[in-house]
């Protein structure tokens, strides 16, 4: 079969377009390098990390926590900057918003937070989340003593500490705000939810920005509602975005909300 001439341009441009955009994508994903934490117990956690441009020249900078969803979990070290990480990589932003940024990876079959996930979204359990341990998951106790040792030894501003996840890790951020609750000066939940009974800890230490998608047929909206009016009802700085065309991929649009980055890195300790 013989192709037009102006379709096979069409084509061989779009080719092209996406090997160009995919061969820059990878390089800078590059920027974030590839690291593992070691534990004295012989644990591991394995996690990216961005560091500004001018990290060298001695000022202190705000470090950003993301934990990634369920889709991302592995041993690749790779998958969990599938999302947000290009938010951090677009160079006006990482002029604007120089910061330490990491990205640690939930090994496979693993949860950043220690409950059934899956009944609860589908109505069989506590919707509240108040079944969960007394003590935060075996993975997200990593992440905080990741997060600590980053702030002993790289240039952290203590008091611009910030945390954002989705989905999953919009569970997580949650959970983690509510086992460490005077840590994180702004955090920001995804397509979350999680235990009402942590609210009151972290309700007037961190600011708080909740975005769901209406459509959400995977994470209930009604589970971020809930926490936005339970931490409302305490006194916290806390904004509830719905974008009302989103299904459970609620961060494309919160990503591309220009008032996302303004928002977090204005707040501190």
């Amino acid at each position: 079969m013989k192709i037009p001439i102006n379709i096979l341009f069409i084509l061989l441009g779009t080719m092209v377009f996406l090997a160009s955009s995919g061969n820059s994508f990878g390089q800078d994903k590059d920027l974030f390098q590839k690291k593992t934490f070691q534990f004295s117990n012989g644990d591991s956690l394995l996690y990216r990390i961005l560091f500004p441009k001018d990290y060298e020249k001695g000022k202190e900078f705000p470090l950003v926590l993301f934990l990634h969803g369920a889709g991302e979990r592995g041993n690749d070290n790779e998958k969990q900057l599938i999302h947000g990480a290009s938010l951090f990589l677009e160079e006006e932003n990482r002029e604007k918003f120089p910061a330490i940024v990491v990205f640690p990876q939930c090994p496979e079959d693993q949860y950043w937070i220690d409950i059934s996930i899956r009944s609860e979204l589908r109505g069989k359990g506590d919707p509240d989340f108040d079944q969960t341990k007394n003590a935060p998951s075996e993975e997200l106790t990593m992440v905080n003593k990741l997060v600590e040792h980053l702030v002993k030894n790289e240039k952290v501003n203590k008091k611009r500490l910030y945390l954002m996840g989705l989905s999953m890790g919009g569970f997580g951020t949650f959970e983690t705000l509510g086992r460490w609750p005077k840590k994180y000066a702004a955090a920001v939940a995804i397509c979350g939810g999680g235990n009402l009974s942590l609210t009151k800890k972290y309700a007037k230490n961190t600011a708080v920005w909740i975005a769901h998608g209406a459509k959400d047929d995977i994470v209930p909206i009604e589970l971020s509602e809930k926490i936005y009016n339970q931490l409302k009802d305490q006194g916290a700085e806390v904004m509830f975005t719905v974008y009302p065309d989103a299904n459970h991929n609620s961060w494309d649009p919160t990503f591309e909300n220009p008032a996302l980055l303004p928002w977090l890195f204005s707040h501190k300790k």
